[in-house]
This record gives C-alpha cells, structure tokens and sequence, in this order.
C-alpha cells in the first residue's frame, strides 16, 4: 500500500492573480452567511462567499471586486487586518477555496480562521499596513499581474516589487513538508494508531463495557 502522504502537495510556492478585499475584522458571517451551510459537503459554496456583500435583496449584484470581471481568475486574496474573525466556522475557507482562492496575503488574521485555511494547503501570510495598501492599490491597478507567494522565503513578488511576509513557523513547516492535511495524515498512520490504540488498557476496558451492555 502506497504511503498515503505521497499524495499531500507541498505548498511552497503560490502564484497568480490578485483580488483586493478591503476593510478590517471581516469575520466569517461575511465570507459565509450562515443559510448557506445548511450542506451535505463544501461542494458548490464558492458561489456564496460574500454573498450578502456582493448581492442586494433581489440577488442584484452591488459593488464587490467578487462580482467585477476582471478579477474572476484571481486566487490570490489580498485582505486588511482581523480577517476571518468572529465565528468558527470552517465553511468559510471552504467557500473561498472553492471561489479559486489559493493563498491569502493580509495584515493579520483570526487564529481558528487561519488554522482552518492551513487544513485546506491555503497558505496565511502577512505583512504590515503599508505594504497591504500599497499591494492592493497595485491589484487594482494590474488586475492581471502576477503575485508570487514564497512560503519557504517568507516573500511575495510583485511587479518589481519584493516584500518579506510573515508565516506561523508551525503553519510553513507544515506547508513546506506536505504535512498540512491531517485526515491524510491519519489514514497514513493507521496502523500506527491501531498498535497504539490496542496497547491502551482503558479502550479493552470501554470495548469489554459495550459488549456486556450488548
């Protein structure tokens, strides 16, 4: 049997388009509203992230870079600071996924949100202020430019443009590794698990409580 972790993609390296999201502590409401995760899987969210932002009450289209042509091949999301705060929920790394989104460059993020982002390979990086406006005004101006997202070196390039980002060493080194997807991960060691598992007294315990009940 093949190792399962063999088929875990190292995320050292994300390029592509730009999208610009502006505004701070955009939590996962926003990204998400909560009657769309009323689902049996993530398939099909992509559509419904930012839906209340993008569309009025009569699914009228407001003015959202979401909804603007020329960023519909973007998949490098360009954000301010606190985002993905609020609730846990992690439909909303999901729908951005599923919107084509692959890395996000912000000023600062919501713990849980970025933990959520890390089970999914899309990379969380930041930087100041200053350098966040000035890549936004920069996708706005260059819709089609390319962004390079440097995990391993801790960069993203741009135009001529070389800024050094920050990246949660727990966070790149599972990137880096291909050690990002736990469930992989688990299915990977299940042997492991099982030896372990049978090696804890309290499980023979529980195991022998079920079958005097049964």
């Amino acid at each position: 049997m093949s190792d399962a972790t063999e088929d875990i993609p190292e995320v050292d390296y994300v390029e592509g388009t730009g999208i610009p999201i502006r505004g701070n502590d955009i939590d996962t409401d926003q990204i998400i509203p909560a009657r769309f995760m009323k689902v049996v899987t993530f398939d099909g969210l992509g559509e419904f992230a930012f839906f209340d932002v993008r569309f009025d009450d009569d699914d009228n289209q407001k003015d959202h870079p979401m909804n603007e042509e020329r960023f519909q091949d973007a998949n490098v999301m360009v954000v301010n600071n606190n985002f993905g705060c609020g609730s846990s929920r992690e439909h909303a790394p999901q729908a951005l996924m599923r919107w084509g989104i692959d890395a996000i460059i912000g000023e600062g993020f919501a713990e849980i949100f970025a933990g959520n982002c890390l089970a999914l390979g899309i990379p969380t990086v930041t930087a100041d202020h200053e350098t966040i406006n000035a890549l936004q005004q920069w996708v706005d101006d260059n819709p089609d430019g390319d962004i390079e997202v440097d995990v391993a070196a801790e960069t993203v390039r741009y135009g001529d443009n070389e800024i050094s980002v920050s990246v949660d060493d727990a966070q790149r080194q599972a990137l880096v590794e291909g050690i990002w997807d736990t469930t992989a991960l688990m299915k990977a060691n299940r042997n492991a698990i099982e030896e372990t598992a049978a090696q804890l007294p309290y499980l023979d315990q529980t195991r022998s409580d079920i079958e005097a009940d049964d």
